[in-house]
């Protein structure tokens, strides 16, 4: 009957099991699948050893009687709480038992709850564990989640068995801690697995191509994407991308890389798509950073080409900006290669879509260019399994539908902007809208009450202005609040929790590792901390002199770089592991808190102060988050701090007597404090620290 029933599942359902052999159990065994269908148990009777116990509710038990004759089982009270010791004994006999971990569907598409009673019989019986993963299940008609995704009779399966393991636990803690770890492990084992089995669909797969699936998944019809101009379904966006990409090609003939300068609009995203499609490297500019410095970065990464909007140009006041880049480089605008597409070239584009030609060869890679908030830009090389991948950890850890909308005003240039708030929307189902500036913080509350958005990201300095001039109830939709880019302030927290009963889940990354790192959940949550370290990433700390708690984080893992671009030295391939140059500590239980960059630390006297703590301090004291400072060399001290604010009336003797109100050190007074008018900030919000320490230093000269 096994035999019979793998057969019909694989014709209908295209079944593939990945990683089987692993399914060898010795002794006490679990098997952990995830909860998707109706259709699980069947799938898991027929390629799970015959040897398999289930564990099946007794309500359940007395509706499918005939079934349950052929089936090794155990059937349990889930309100009797003497059910659990009868799973203990059945693992404990030597039969692998079948328990789903959540207890029920998912309603969510992913990953639910796990109930702490699995955790209790982990423990109890010391079994090995088998994570179990499905993809595809939860597309059927017989899921929970056919009100929020396109469902389909036969989808595509794939069954994903994860590599074994035990989990062990201190003996010091008390049981009910113990029970709650292994619980916690056992949440993070299944999102581990999920990772992995979706890596293991997208391996080697071009963003083009992981966007064709997308169409094909989602609907050819449904919208995708939508900007202050209009909105575009997944089939024009795919044609277009198939037409564009064509002439870009023709055009861009013997180069690889090509700079793009635009804001955030679906010809943005279009013209991404086409690149990918043609096999070409987009270097996705900054045009907020400046001139001079887009032509070291178009240096850097080897451009010739840039690809721009005359539209674009026009509105943002850049005629002389692009004039000076046009003296350096090739300026495509796309109105002349729209202009030149032919009745040919339309029916070539709609041709390869009915064929759903795959990307072209060549090298599936982005750049991007860091922020230079403490040094000259670098061009940063990330393959596109490095943004899959990223994409796929956030997957596992967040709960998201094509129900959600996205509303992303975080340009793309911008590592959170490009993979978070919009390759993660397209190729997951989700529409997004894309607005072109952060900065509206009066309009963007308003579109995202308008537009019901769902999901809404930013830094902590848009989020602040977002809530100071948001009504209570634009964000009366909204689902999840993701915060990144900068440390997030407690007074944020406090007021969008206030205002509008939403907790912000703060997180940490990198532009080198596409970019996050870790991230808060609404099932593993700390304020305080960026959450815990995604599936998939190794991480060290690094002793630093001077520093008694916390270290140097490192990083490892398939989300991060391939390597840097630099002025004058070409391509610099990363290392084995990635240097963050963030001060970190992480808890017992795997929470991330950020300390301070490793920059960021001045040396005093011979001791390393930080300047965010420095930051922090004046926050506290002249009620704003207006503060930067910034350490200059000091012929007595080594180092001293200058502090910059837009406080009014701000003073070193009014933050000095703070600080000894509150017992804090005295060696991390700033020698001077300066009220300024402006901070000079980059485009995602951040303060610019070049700028500042120049203009610092420039003073410190003139007043010698």
């Amino acid at each position: 009957m096994r035999a019979l029933i793998r057969v019909i599942l694989g014709v209908f359902f295209r079944t593939r099991l990945v990683g089987g052999g692993r399914l060898k159990f010795t002794g006490p065994a679990i098997v952990l699948p995830n909860h998707v269908s109706f259709l699980d148990a069947i799938f898991l009777y027929a390629y799970l050893p015959a040897a398999t116990c289930f564990v099946v509710n007794t309500a359940i038990a007395t509706k499918i009687s005939l079934v349950l004759r052929f089936v090794s089982h155990v059937t349990v009270d889930p309100l009797n709480p003497y059910s659990l010791k009868k799973i203990v004994s059945a693992v404990k006999a030597g039969r692998p038992v079948v328990l789903f971990p959540e207890g029920r569907i998912t309603t969510t598409g992913g990953l639910m709850k796990v109930y702490g009673g699995v955790g209790f019989i982990a423990l109890k019986t010391a079994a090995t564990l088998y994570p179990v993963i499905f993809l595809g299940p939860e597309r059927s008609k017989l899921s929970r989640i056919t009100d929020k995704v396109k469902s389909f009779w036969f989808p595509r399966v794939t069954i994903y068995a994860a590599a074994p393991a035990r989990v062990t636990v201190s003996a010091a803690r008390s049981f009910r801690q113990q029970k709650k770890e292994v619980g916690d492990r056992l949440l993070a084992m299944l999102q581990h697995a999920l990772f992995r089995a979706r890596q293991h669909r997208d391996a080697g797969t071009n963003i083009f191509d992981r966007f064709l699936d997308a169409v094909a998944l989602n609907g050819a019809g449904r919208r995708m994407a939508a900007d202050i101009g209009g909105a575009i379904t997944y089939r024009g966006a795919a044609v277009g991308s198939y037409v564009l990409g064509g002439k870009l090609r023709q055009l861009l003939a013997g180069e690889m890389v090509a700079g793009v300068l635009l804001p955030n609009s679906i010809g943005h995203v279009v013209t991404l798509l086409a690149l990918f499609s043609a096999g070409k490297t987009p270097a996705v500019m900054n045009f907020s950073a400046g001139a001079e410095n887009n032509i070291d970065c178009g240096q850097a990464a080897g451009l010739k080409t840039i690809i721009t909007s005359r539209l674009f140009v026009e509105k943002a006041g850049f005629a002389d900006y692009v004039g000076v880049l046009a003296e350096k480089f090739r300026v495509v605008y796309l109105e002349d290669v729209r202009a030149g597409v032919t009745a040919a070239d339309k029916l070539l584009g709609l041709l390869k879509y009915c064929a759903k030609v795959r990307a072209a060869a060549g090298a599936p890679q982005v750049v991007l260019f860091t922020s230079g908030s403490e040094s000259k830009p670098k061009g940063v090389v990330l393959r596109h399994t490095n943004i899959l991948a990223n994409i796929n950890q956030a997957s596992a850890v967040i709960d998201y539908t094509p129900r959600d909308r996205m509303l992303n005003a975080l340009p793309m240039f911008h590592s959170f902007g490009l993979t978070v708030g919009t390759l993660l929307p397209i190729l997951e189902g989700i529409e997004v809208f894309l607005y072109p500036t952060p900065l509206h913080y009066k309009i963007i509350p308003e579109i995202a009450y308008d537009k019901s958005i769902t999901l809404l990201l930013g830094t902590p300095t848009f989020l602040a202005g977002y809530a100071r001039y948001a009504h209570p109830y634009d964000f009366y939709r909204l689902r999840y609040v993701l915060a990144g880019g900068e440390k997030l302030p407690d007074e944020v927290r406090r007021t969008w929790q206030e205002k509008f009963g939403l907790r912000i889940l703060e997180g940490y990354g990198t532009t080198e590792t596409a970019p996050v790192l870790s991230i808060n959940t609404p099932l593993f949550y700390r304020a305080g901390t960026v959450g815990r370290f995604l599936p998939g990433v190794e991480w060290r700390l690094e002793a630093v002199p001077g520093l008694a708690a916390g270290g140097n984080l490192l990083v490892r893992g398939p989300n991060v770089m391939e390597g840097y671009l630099l002025p004058g030295r070409g391509f610099v391939p990363a290392g084995e592991w990635y240097d963050c140059g963030d001060i970190v500590s992480v808890d017992a239980d795997g929470f991330v808190k950020i300390e301070s960059r490793l920059k960021r630390f001045a040396k005093v006297s011979g001791e390393m102060v930080s300047l965010d703590a420095v930051e922090q301090t004046a926050r506290q004291c002249f009620a704003t988050d207006k503060v930067a400072a910034v350490s200059l060399p000091d012929a007595r001290r080594g180092e001293k701090i200058v502090l910059y604010t837009m406080a009014k009336g701000a003073s070193r003797q009014a933050l000095r007597e703070f600080m000894n109100t509150a017992r804090q050190n005295m060696l991390t007074l700033p020698a001077a404090v300066v009220v300024v008018n402006k901070l000079p900030l980059l485009g995602s919000g951040k303060v610019d620290y070049v700028t500042l320490k120049a203009a610092a230093l420039q003073e410190e000269a003139g007043d010698g």
